[in-house]
């Protein structure tokens, strides 16, 4: 029991991490397979063939179509976890995404029609650049932390120039307010649980 009381005091923030993790990847396999996903953006030109015909050939306006043609709806709402990068086929199936999902279809319709493209990565977003796109407050150089440029292969990594309220309002945005309600409440009360019981133990020891 005391042994037990002592790997609890000493692995107190690791069980705490890893109890958030839990609640939010029941399958931790998902969050693996998903940073994998983002790294290699694996598109398919084959699986975006059959709806080519409905994009022209300029890429900004090849983008606002696929921003119509795939609504955006949070990972929490698709696929009840807080982050995700599907599959292409997931994404035409669904119909719906956020901006992993479009992003994907977009350089899959790109690489179809054989119009270079980057893919770039902030810890706000994803998002496909390409010749003649303008900048946004969420799509710009200063923001990217990793970029994959799949012609030539070459991977690039910086530290963003992103505020920490921007940073805070986009997660609370992105991964809080949607998450379902059965899950915060999990998610706290276990917090709460393993607090309590961390200052019980301090107590404990202290009055010995």
């Amino acid at each position: 029991m005391v042994t037990s009381r002592r790997v609890f005091r000493r692995y107190f923030p690791l069980i705490f991490i890893l109890w958030i993790l839990f609640v939010l990847y029941p399958n931790p396999l998902n969050l693996i397979i998903s940073v994998q996903r983002v790294l290699n953006f694996d598109v398919d030109p084959g699986a975006v063939e059959f709806m080519l015909n409905d994009f022209p050939s300029d890429p900004v306006a090849i983008e606002k179509a696929v921003l119509a043609r795939i609504p955006y709806r949070y990972d929490w709402e698709l696929y009840s976890m807080p982050w995700y990068c599907p599959t292409i086929e997931e994404v035409l199936e669904r119909g719906e995404g956020d901006c992993k999902a479009r992003a994907l279809v977009l350089a899959s319709v790109l690489e179809a029609k054989n119009i270079p493209y980057q893919v770039r990565s902030s810890p706000l977003h994803i998002w496909v650049d390409y010749e003649g796109k303008q900048e946004t407050s969420i799509e710009n150089a200063q923001v990217e932390f990793y970029q994959y440029d799949p012609e030539t292969g070459e991977r690039r990594l910086q530290i963003p120039d992103i505020g920490l309220g921007k940073l805070t309002n986009y997660w609370q945005q992105q991964f809080w307010t949607p998450m379902p309600d059965g899950r915060k409440a999990l998610l706290i009360s276990g917090l709460l649980a393993l607090i309590v019981a961390r200052v019980i133990l301090h107590k404990r020891k202290t009055a010995q």
